[in-house]
């Protein structure tokens, strides 16, 4: 019943956050909705008992993706607020109902991830030795730093160049004048 209700909720959450993305007009909002969307692949994640990815999703894109993007909005000034007659800037109302609605079930479903989680782990009996398809984080770090050392490499490099660019982009321009 858990497991049912958990898988409905973050299904519910994951393709709510996406069409909210799509069909927003606000780049912040679309951002926070990026964001529900990106707890609710987690949920699924820890639906199929894939505990370390679900912590995965939860540490490196909802908290460290999303955190970039709404500083790189910030830096760059493309919030898409209007100006209004007094020359300031028009932003977004915070606290209305649909704020509430979504925040309690984003709410909802982050604590039944995190549930999940603590009762898998609470389940797991040491002395039991794991199944074949099972693979343990310690497992997964030595592939990491061994087989597949040059894919983790590759990607360390592409985040690399992706913050350099991101630095590039949010830097103020030089004008020239002739």
């Amino acid at each position: 019943m858990f497991s049912n209700t958990l898988f409905m909720l973050s299904a519910a959450l994951t393709l709510g956050g996406a069409f909210a993305v799509v069909y927003s007009q606000n780049l912040m909002h679309a951002c926070i909705y990026l964001l529900a969307s990106l707890f609710g692949v987690a949920g699924l994640y820890a639906c199929i008992g894939a505990d370390f990815l679900a912590a995965t999703q939860l540490v490196v894109y909802a908290g460290g993706v999303v955190i970039l993007m709404l500083f790189a909005i910030m830096l760059t000034g493309g919030t898409g607020n209007k100006i209004n007659r007094y020359g300031l800037e028009k932003v977004a109302a915070m606290g209305n109902k649909k704020t509430y609605f979504t925040a309690g079930f984003a709410a909802v479903v982050t604590s039944l991830i995190i549930l999940k989680i603590i009762a898998s782990v609470l389940r797991a009996q040491p002395s039991k030795e794991l199944a074949a398809n099972q693979v343990t984080v310690e497992k997964l770090g030595t592939l990491l730093a061994t087989d597949h050392i040059l894919a983790f490499e590759i990607s360390s490099v592409m985040l690399l160049g992706a913050l350099v660019g991101a630095a590039i982009i949010s830097r103020p321009r030089k004008e020239k004048h002739d």
